[in-house]
């Protein structure tokens, strides 16, 4: 099988839209996501596209960047943390490009302590299995998430902030959210009928450093949903499930 990886950076993302977390290049939210691209660029944040012969979309992606700019809750200073990590569709899993995929992280890392990464038992990028495959160790563990290792030097381990809900977040609906997945965003404006219907008025809080989002109170660190302290939902969720879960918690 031929391939080839693409470095997405500032200069040329243009060409290479589906950098954009696959969002139809015409939706708002692409625009969002395009900017807070080139600022994170400045914080040596690297996409990677993996390309296959023969066709014309990419089959893999890799998003990672020097842990003290992670955008997840964790303290991963010294290390490249991996943010997502996928190939696209199971016609291509299966056949070693995850592996591709890391050895760029892991090439660029080589002059820090380690790759460190965060996976979870729910769905949003490559399952811990891939990573444990590839000689990554389980460094601590919360619920359905996962934090991992491969180290390359001697150097504090990274570990989960977890941030502590501050006194704002633990009453009312409060929503935490960051523009690092145009999804997140997205759902931000595709909810407004759900909470003009049942009557609520959130405190809608957009994460806009790095370090905010590492002191999120969920790991996954951008996307808090949180109803009088209580995390309700951690990552990207439809509009039906969010109506769902808003309509058992007003019973």
């Amino acid at each position: 099988m031929n391939t080839r990886i693409v470095h997405v950076t500032a200069d040329n993302i243009k060409d290479y839209p589906q950098a954009i977390c696959f969002i139809n290049p015409k939706h708002p939210q692409f625009h969002h996501k395009m900017d807070w691209l080139n600022e994170q660029f400045k914080n040596g944040l690297i996409i990677k596209l993996l390309f296959i012969e023969d066709v014309k979309r990419p089959v893999g992606f890799i998003e990672y960047v020097p842990g003290e700019y992670c955008w997840r809750s964790v303290d991963a200073r010294g290390y490249m943390f991996i943010h997502c990590l996928y190939t696209n569709g199971k016609k291509f899993q299966h056949q070693g490009l995850g592996q591709l995929l890391l050895q760029e992280a892991e090439k660029d890392a080589q002059d820090m302590l380690g790759v460190a990464t965060v996976t979870s038992d729910a769905a949003f990028m490559a399952t811990q299995h891939l990573f444990i495959k590839h000689d990554y160790k389980l460094v601590a563990e919360s619920g359905k998430e996962q934090l991992l290792l491969k180290p390359f030097k001697e150097g504090p381990l990274p570990s989960f902030n977890r941030g502590m809900l501050s006194p704002h977040l633990d009453k009312g609906w409060v929503i935490l959210y960051s523009k690092q997945c145009p999804w997140v965003a997205r759902f931000i404006d595709e909810i407004q009928p759900v909470l003009q219907e049942k009557g609520l008025v959130p405190k809608i809080i957009e994460l806009k450093t790095p370090l905010q989002a590492q002191q999120a109170p969920a790991l996954y660190g951008v996307f808090n949903l949180i109803h009088n302290g209580k995390i309700l939902a951690d990552r990207y969720i439809s509009t039906t499930r969010f109506a769902n879960i808003v309509e058992k918690e007003l019973r």
